[in-house]
C-alpha cells in the first residue's frame, strides 16, 4: 500500500520538494516553468506509480530524492576529465543520500528506512537487489520519456554507431519486465522508436521480427 497517509512520509516528500523548489534552472512541464530537479522529481514518482504503484515507502522516497538539490555541485566544479566526471557523480550521490537522511530524520523515519533510502539514493545497493533493480528501471524509464529526445539534439556530433552504443549502454541496465514497459507503458520520442526497437532487438531484449 502507498504511504502517502502516514504523516512522516508526507512531510518528507513536502521538504524533498521544498529543497528542488529552489533550482534556479528550469524544466518546461506542459508549456510552464518549472524548477528543474522538482519536475524531474515528480516525473520520477509518477512514472513509479505508473509501473509499479505497490512499491515500498523506501522505494517511494528514493525516488522522489534522486537528485535533491543537484544543482549545488555543478560539473563544472570538477575536472573536465573522466575521473572528473566520476568524481562528480560519486559526491552527487553522497550528497544525495546526506540530504535524505537528514530530511528523513526531522520527519521521525526510523534508521533502517533512512538507511534503505541512502542506500537506494547513493545506488551502494546491488543491481541484484529488487528494490535497486526498480529503481534504477524508473531512471532509464524517466530519462528516455522525458529526457532523450533532449539529449539527442544536444549532441548532433554523435553518430548512429554511438546513440546505438549509448542506448545500450542505458538499456542494459533495465530489468525484464522493465523491457517490456519501455515498450507498453511509455511515451517514446517518435523520432527515435525505430533506433530503441533497433537496440533493444540486437540486445535480446525483444523478440525479433518473424
Amino acid at each position: 500500500m502507498l504511504p502517502q497517509t502516514e504523516p512522516r512520509f508526507s512531510q518528507a516528500i513536502a521538504a524533498f520538494d521544498a529543497r528542488n523548489a529552489r533550482d534556479p534552472n528550469q524544466s518546461l512541464v506542459n508549456g510552464i516553468a518549472v524548477p528543474k530537479e522538482l519536475a524531474y522529481a515528480q516525473r520520477m514518482s509518477e512514472m513509479l506509480q505508473r509501473y509499479a504503484p505497490q512499491a515500498s515507502e523506501a522505494v517511494q522516497l528514493a525516488a522522489r530524492c534522486q537528485h535533491i538539490e543537484r544543482w549545488t555541485l555543478p560539473r563544472e566544479a570538477y575536472p573536465m576529465t573522466k575521473p572528473g566526471y566520476h568524481q562528480w557523480r560519486r559526491k552527487l550521490k553522497e550528497y544525495h543520500a546526506q540530504v535524505a537522511r537528514e530530511i528523513m530524520q526531522q520527519a521521525g523515519y526510523d534508521t533502517e528506512t533512512m538507511d534503505s533510502v541512502a542506500a537506494l539514493v547513493s545506488k551502494d545497493a546491488p543491481l541484484a537487489n529488487a528494490e535497486m533493480q526498480l529503481l534504477e528501471d524508473v531512471i532509464v524509464m524517466v530519462f528516455v520519456e522525458h529526457y532523450l529526445e533532449e539529449f539527442v539534439g544536444q549532441h548532433p556530433e554523435y553518430d548512429v554507431a554511438k546513440w546505438k552504443d549509448i542506448l545500450h549502454k542505458t538499456l542494459r541496465k533495465v530489468s525484464p519486465a522493465g523491457h517490456q514497459a519501455l515498450l507498453t507503458q511509455i511515451k517514446l520520442p517518435q523520432a527515435l522508436v525505430p533506433l530503441i526497437q533497433e537496440v533493444m532487438t540486437e540486445g535480446g531484449w525483444i523478440p525479433t521480427a518473424g
